[in-house]
């Protein structure tokens, strides 16, 4: 329903009057298809359009700027246009592909909506390119009278079969056509040649020459079209402008065989010359990007991607978002590789979140069907955050929603009253400092190597698929940064990582990283390095205590020496280690097995020969620092589909689970107990947000039972009660959960709530109790201003608390700033 009469208060008195404190949005973007436009009636596309906005003016208030991204057709609209605005628009008024064998609405009945399409509705409105003009305007000036904000209008152009017919790019110039996303050769490439073409078009009014560059092409007809109808950007879709193949773990360089490294450097030239086609063409019109459903890394080393070349091309473009692919398949862990390692560097500090709300061509709408109402692909990855050169924690400044329309045309303002408290929720607590696990990204060395070295895209492509595997058993990560920023923060700032753990590659021989790794740990922090050493410096080596071997691939046995999951049937005792896909064979041992420092957690076997996997070293001078090696093995492979195929966990174990249990010698220790290893682990991250601990997670199985240690003690979720066991908590959580944490006990066991209370008292924002203690000690993160002064703590007190005070005192700073209170039995009251 269309909620006519709606009029809500103008709101230019509220233009920039966010309550998000500090963190408020830069752009807010209503993606929408033309669907809901259901009549071509002016008065009608003015009510849909002042119904867009005001269903989400409860969020639309905390940005600068509101923008629609309008998914008229598939592209093909700006492929198409002549120059004049009483042109016959196609636009997407189907359900599924149009641009199959089967013409709309025909076929075998049994025929998915892959395989055919119908029209949404019966005698869908036709439009004209002048009619689609009157659209952009009635959104723009409907979008101020609402929101008060400025209003932009984007552009949208995908190179795959989906969301309307396309005579241009499946009967007139197939030979545009590379990718195979869906089916063979389905999908436009950027860097594709036109043959010689008669029709008229806005930019080529005598028609294509024959071997016109597809970015040429392309780019001047983006700047008739845009200019001519009033759009302010344009939408770069699945993939577009990102090599030839968005989706798959394949690509033009690696064939799930081998990498043809020859190819590199070509493709990635003909990937760049498009980007240069298209600005020179179309040179001032913002770009912004969908990317690939992948990584930095992967893309690299499987499609010849050089997004540091993009990057720094000046294209004034908005870097690729994390991929919404986490709905359609739960791979969250893929999803938080390819958000972080494309924030880790950015063109400057602008990066967006977004998030799938309704589809409007497959009838689905995740918020209501695939998500089933959980916010866990809210909470995660709102959790992510980056940290520049200067040491400042960065966080999206735009955020997309995909779509406010359903396949039917609707708006059913169910969706935005209820993902709009999640969103707001989840920006409330964005992290504002490092989390406890930092991915030090090597972004620059990833384009290093793939250029200069002859047989490192193994390792290039390896690195993120392991660490997408170790999120999805359970890593706790949030925070990126690269290593080139890396150098810089702890150059200016030496103890900006004093509360983290960092995580990263080894370091090219003698270089400035290494260097600045060596020193970090040696002057008290805490590393750990995964994945092959082949190119790392002798003195590296020494400092993790390691020496290669001959490599050694294929089924290992393996023999652990620490605590890890708790399962009723117990994970499999074999790893199958593929150099392929794993940066190489298996070669590393200890240099030295009796030195002191050295405590080796993982070694492996094959045929009476040994492989040392996993171990931790620190030394007396290195002044309470630590640094962990994690050989680290993929466990997937390429078995034909679109991704890489994690190992079967019934049959062999899976590899970066280590990477978590790793976390344990470094006082953040996190395990589950569960029936059997087929049961998927949670995905989890703790971010650090106004001094709290800010756990967010995913259950695909809510029998899982998670339990918590960390080097502060067991910490406490609130609201929620835990029953400890041996020192950890333990929480049995729903399929989402987000949860602050300000408390952390030092208690053997008993069952603990952790609970926040009213204030009833002048002076005092924040009250929160802690019962079920026995003799605990007790550790409180308060917000970042307060002072000694406005802390109280009150043991087994109540109303008006004017008894029951008790002394503490300023806990160990390596541990952040907290208070402690020792010696409590009964309940705990803090404020301040």
């Amino acid at each position: 329903m269309l909620g006519c009469g709606v009029n809500p208060q103008p709101a230019q008195a509220q233009a920039g009057n966010s309550y998000l404190k500090g963190k408020s949005f830069n752009n807010i973007t209503l993606e929408a298809s033309l669907k809901p436009f259901k009549r071509n009636d002016k008065a009608y596309i003015r009510e849909v359009a002042t119904e867009m906005f005001t269903q989400w003016h409860s969020l639309l208030r905390h940005t600068d700027t509101v923008s629609v991204m309008l998914w008229t057709s598939d592209g093909s609209e700006i492929l198409d246009y002549k120059g004049t605005l009483d042109q016959s628009l196609e636009w997407a008024r189907y359900l599924g592909n149009p641009n199959t064998k089967h013409e709309v609405g025909s076929g075998p009945e049994e025929l998915s909506i892959h395989e055919r399409a119908y029209l949404y509705m019966d005698n869908p409105p036709a439009f004209t390119y002048g009619d689609l003009k009157f659209i952009i305007q009635a959104l723009k000036e409907a979008g101020k009278r609402v929101t008060g904000k400025p209003i932009l209008v984007g552009a949208t152009f995908d190179p795959g079969p989906e969301f309307a017919k396309s005579e241009f790019k499946y009967k007139k110039h197939p030979e545009i056509l590379g990718g195979s996303a869906m089916g063979h050769k389905s999908f436009v490439s950027c860097y594709s040649v036109l043959n010689a073409d008669n029709n008229t078009y806005a930019g080529f009014p005598k028609g294509i020459p024959a071997n016109t560059p597809f970015g040429l092409f392309f780019g001047r007809q983006s700047q008739h079209f845009l200019k001519d109808l009033g759009y302010d950007y344009i939408w770069f879709s699945n993939g577009f402008g990102f090599g030839a193949e968005g989706w798959s773990a394949t690509g033009a360089i690696f064939t799930g065989k081998d990498f043809a490294q020859n190819r590199l450097a070509d493709l990635t030239a003909k990937i760049n010359d498009f980007w240069k086609l298209f600005r020179k063409e179309c040179p001032t019109f913002q770009i912004q990007t969908r990317g690939t459903n992948l990584s930095v890394g992967a893309d690299l080393a499987r499609d010849a991607v050089n997004l540091k070349q993009i990057y720094e091309g000046n294209y004034n473009m908005l870097p690729p978002p994390n991929s919404p692919w986490a709905a359609l398949d739960g791979d969250f862990g893929l999803e938080m590789v390819g958000y972080m390692s494309r924030m880790a560097e950015l063109p400057d500090n602008r990066f967006l979140f977004r998030y799938y709300t309704h589809d409007p061509w497959w009838l689905n709408s995740p918020w209501l069907d695939r998500y089933g109402r959980e916010a866990h692909d809210i909470y995660l990855p709102m959790s992510v955050s980056r940290i520049d050169a200067n040491g400042k924690i960065g966080i999206p400044t735009h955020l997309n929603f995909l779509t406010i329309d359903n396949s039917l045309g609707e708006m059913p303002t169910q969706v935005p009253d209820e993902v709009t408290p999640h969103i707001l929720k989840a920006r409330y607590d964005a992290p504002t400092a490092p989390g406890p696990l930092v991915w030090v990204y090597p972004f620059d060395e990833y384009h290093q190597w793939a250029y200069s070295a002859k047989d490192r895209l193994p390792e290039v492509y390896y690195g993120d698929w392991y660490i997408r595997q170790a999120i999805n058993n359970g890593l706790p990560l949030n925070t990126v940064i690269s290593t080139t920023s890396f150098q810089s923060v702890i150059a200016r700032q030496p103890g900006y990582f004093r509360e983290s753990t960092l995580l990263t590659i080894a370091p090219d021989v003698g270089s400035a990283l290494e260097k600045a790794l060596m020193g970090f740990v040696q002057k008290g922090g805490k590393l750990i390095i995964f994945g092959p050493t082949d190119h790392a410096s002798p003195a590296f080596l020494d400092f993790l205590n390691q020496t290669n071997d001959a490599p050694l691939e294929g089924e290992f046995r393996i023999r652990t020496n620490y605590m890890t999951d708790m399962l009723e049937k117990a994970y499999p005792s074999v790893i199958n280690h593929r150099a392929l896909f794993s940066g190489g064979g298996f070669r590393t041992t200890l240099k030295n097995s009796s030195d002191a420092g050295t405590k080796l957690l993982v070694q492996v076997e094959q045929g009476g020969k040994s492989r040392d996997a996993v171990w931790v070293r620190t030394r007396p001078e290195w002044q309470g620092g630590k640094v962990a090696y994690l050989r680290g093995t993929n466990a997937s492979s390429f078995t034909g589909g679109r991704l890489l195929t994690p190992d079967d966990p019934e049959k062999w174990f899976t590899g970066p689970l280590h990477l978590r249990y790793i976390l344990q010698e470094f006082g953040l220790g996190h395990s589950v107990e569960k029936q059997d290893p087929s049961i998927k682990n949670p995905v989890l991250t703790i971010a650090r947000s106004n001094n709290a601990f800010i756990f967010s997670g995913y259950n695909p199985n809510s029998t899982v039972k998670q339990r918590f240690r960390f080097q502060q003690g067991a910490p406490l979720l609130l609201g929620l009660e835990t029953k400890l066991d041996r020192g950890n908590s333990t929480y049995t959580m729903p399929t989402s959960w987000n949860r602050e944490c300000r408390v952390f006990v030092e208690q053997t066991d008993g069952i603990v709530s952790f609970k926040e209370l009213h204030s009833g008292q002048k002076g005092i924002t924040k009250r929160y109790s802690v019962e079920g203690l026995k003799n605990a000690t007790v550790r409180i993160y308060p917000e970042e201003h307060i002072t000694d002064q406005q802390f109280h703590a009150y043991v087994n007190a109540a109303y008006p608390w004017k008894t029951g005070q008790v002394t503490f005192k300023a806990g160990d700073n390596r541990f952040g700033k907290h208070y402690i209170v020792e010696n409590v039995t009964g309940n705990l009251v803090v404020s301040w």
